[in-house]
């Protein structure tokens, strides 16, 4: 499907250069001479490389066309996740590099929606927020304010994010899921 490339945003996969990519930051540009364009940061999926790309705004891209199933996570071994469809039954593997260091929020039947290209798995959304248990962080120092500054803490799937000078050892919190950072403290 062609799209304008003004209508280009963040996490859509476009086809281009004979590759598939995911869009990782898009600016609209419009100097004060010249026409206007988008400014495009993609990374491709099978590659792993990045590219910067120009497109007028004039221009169109191919926008891939991708199949949503959703799965269930069910376990890992040291190379693979494995998924299955909660209304067939068929379960799936896929790579841990495909999910990289959000694999680690997975959990024991997590719905997941996975997106098929020609038929292969190439990309995982796992809910947009993830409740998470704080496993060791430091203790908050006296006198900060909340707003001045957030403190290390390690989750007990071994991620490390900042949080609030408030959060304390063993309090559950929301994680959003896309840039692993703090959203809340739960109860």
């Amino acid at each position: 499907m062609k799209i304008n490339a003004g209508d280009i945003r963040v996490g859509m996969l476009l086809e281009f250069k004979n590759d598939l990519w995911q869009v990782l930051k898009t600016q609209h540009v419009k100097p004060g001479k010249g026409g206007a364009f988008a400014q495009v940061e993609m990374k491709s999926v099978a590659k792993n490389t990045k590219l910067n790309e120009r497109f007028r705004s004039s221009e169109t891209v191919e926008k891939a066309s991708l199949e949503e199933i959703s799965f269930n996570y069910l376990y890992s071994d040291e190379n693979n996740y494995f998924f299955m469809d909660p209304h067939t039954f068929d379960q799936i593997e896929i790579k841990k590099e495909i999910l990289g260091e959000k694999g680690k929020l997975l959990k024991e039947n997590l719905e997941v929606s996975v997106s098929f290209y020609n038929e292969k798995p190439i990309l995982v959304e796992l809910p947009n927020q993830i409740k998470c248990k704080i496993a060791t962080t430091d203790a908050a120092i006296k006198g900060q304010t909340v707003s001045s500054s957030y403190k290390p803490a390690i989750l007990d799937n071994d991620i490390k994010i900042q949080v609030p000078p408030f959060v304390e050892i063993g309090d559950e919190i929301l994680i959003d899921s896309r840039t692993l950072e703090y959203i809340k403290k739960v109860n």
